[in-house]
């Protein structure tokens, strides 16, 4: 049996400006911004090189979560530093880099305030 993670929820306030900031300055793909009822959106975005997406949903109750109370989803990269040079430069803010040996992290956080997690593994190289 195989069990993908495939799709996670992000709380958000305002898909609008969320889907702006996951494309424009996130680098995440669009795959999709549907309306199947008057109620009802569904945006799927997509990190550059991923097999998991995010949705971000209005009118979906088994969805509903408070904007912004999503933590530390982890994006893995093989460069921190290229990956943080990059977002840095299309307007993302960053924490400073925590070097833990093996292990180096930097965050930063939506306009609603769910924390991603940039990490970056040497023993993965």
């Amino acid at each position: 049996m195989d069990l993908k993670l495939e799709l996670i929820p992000v709380p958000v306030a305002d898909i609008d400006r969320a889907k702006a900031f996951y494309t424009e300055q996130a680098g995440f793909r669009l795959d999709h911004d549907v309306r199947p009822s008057p109620t009802v959106r569904v945006v799927q975005l997509t990190p550059p090189g991923s097999a998991c997406s995010i949705v971000l949903g209005e009118g979906l109750p088994g969805l509903a979560m408070a904007a912004g109370s999503l933590r530390g989803l982890h994006l893995v990269v093989a460069d921190l530093k290229q990956a943080r040079a990059e977002l840095a430069g299309r307007g993302v803010r960053l924490g400073d880099v925590q070097n833990l040996g093996q292990v180096k992290y930097t965050s930063f956080s939506d306009p609603d305030g769910n924390s991603w997690v940039l990490q970056e593994i040497q023993s993965r190289l």
